[in-house]
């Protein structure tokens, strides 16, 4: 079941690995699908972070090498 209109995601874990990745997250005081979606944002932040770094890096290259 999905909430607030977002869909679902299936993936592939082992049982045992879901079971202790569950005690983790309770342990933490959240949700698997909690953490799971703060891991993914934190990643995808990451990336479009780098991805607007190497844009800079490659357009400051292009004004260099017109010089």
């Amino acid at each position: 079941m999905t909430t607030k209109g977002t869909p679902g995601r299936m993936v592939r874990i082992d049982d045992a690995t879901w079971a202790a990745y569950g005690e983790l997250c309770e342990a933490k005081g959240t949700s698997r699908a909690d953490d799971i979606r703060r891991h993914v944002h934190a990643q995808v932040t990451a990336w479009r972070k780098m991805q607007a770094i190497e844009r800079r890096l490659a357009k400051n290259n292009e004004s260099t090498d017109d010089d």
